[in-house]
């Protein structure tokens, strides 16, 4: 079968052609030559089997099987520059969709603010939240079913690409019968001693370590494979304590009352990260944008 001479540039031709109803106007708008432009448009003709024109002294007009072709020609044309428009917003990032996994619960600031932000600004893109465990995360933006992820810096892995987004004050979580209830601070010394509850999931002690670094060895450890939801449920049930962030401890659990401790390293950095063969439009529009948002709102 010969190949077709029905190119995009074909069609332009048929469509202002037909607009303008005269051979010599519709090559000075196409800026070619009007003998040329004929010969095109006979062409076409000869591969479809069909007169699309009547060419008579005062110009051309479409014919029965012209203005039938015409249909189509149109349509062709608006859904190839759908189609262009399309790509070119995808190239820049402007749609698409971000596949975002979180360690920390999206509620509360900051976090709920810079997604709010990207949203009014980005509508085209398609934002999915995963809240998952660090190893989860980490397994799930290797084999590419995450683009990027929230993590704390403590559980960052070697392999990724990060950058610092914001901080949160630590709080403690204590029953409200606890005897460090009444007080309305608390320090590590005051709070060492009691059992702390920490989510863990099978290997990853984390958890378990970043608490250690804060308050030093001998701390007494309840583990649980839960999420920190459950696990503020057993600081209400009077299991122990636990410590939460500023955004976590906007949602009242009963039970449980929220405590702020005074010192300095009392606070979770958060960065987002990535692996780089990862990075598509889309996502670096997203990391640039936190980026952004993170220093024009002093979030660090």
């Amino acid at each position: 079968m010969p190949m077709s001479t029905i190119d995009f540039e074909a069609l332009r031709y048929l469509l202002v052609s037909a607009e303008v109803g005269t051979l010599s106007r519709a090559a000075h708008t196409l800026g070619i030559e009007t003998a040329s432009l004929s010969r095109r448009l006979h062409r076409i003709e000869d591969e479809l089997g069909l007169t699309l024109f009547e060419r008579g002294h005062d110009g051309i007009r479409l014919t029965a099987g012209g203005e039938a072709t015409m249909i189509h020609v149109r349509r062709i044309l608006a859904d190839l520059s759908a189609l262009k428009v399309m790509g070119e917003s995808a190239g820049l990032g402007s749609v698409g969709k971000i596949r975002l996994g979180v360690r920390l619960p999206s509620v509360g600031e900051p976090i709920q603010g810079l997604l709010k932000a990207w949203r009014d600004q980005n509508p085209g893109v398609e934002l999915r939240v995963y809240e998952m465990n660090e190893r989860e995360i980490l397994t799930s933006i290797e084999e590419r079913r995450l683009d990027l992820a929230f993590m704390t810096k403590q559980t960052l892995w070697p392999r990724a690409v990060a950058v610092p987004i914001y901080r949160e004050r630590l709080l403690a979580a204590v029953p409200k019968g606890h005897r460090l209830a009444c007080r309305k601070t608390l320090t590590w010394e005051m709070i060492r001693e009691d059992t702390f509850l920490v989510q863990a999931w099978e290997e990853s002690q984390t958890a378990r370590e970043y608490y250690a670094s804060l308050m030093g060895s001998g701390i007494r450890f309840a583990m649980h494979s839960a999420s920190k939801q459950s696990v503020l449920g057993l600081v209400g049930a009077g299991y122990g304590i636990t410590l939460v962030t500023q955004s976590q401890a906007h949602v009242r659990i009963p039970g449980v009352v929220f405590r702020h401790i005074l010192e300095d390293n009392a606070e979770l950095e958060v960065h987002l990260a990535w692996v780089p063969e990862n990075e598509e439009a889309t996502v670096g529009r997203f990391v640039s944008f936190m980026r952004e948002m993170s220093a024009s709102r002093h979030l660090l």
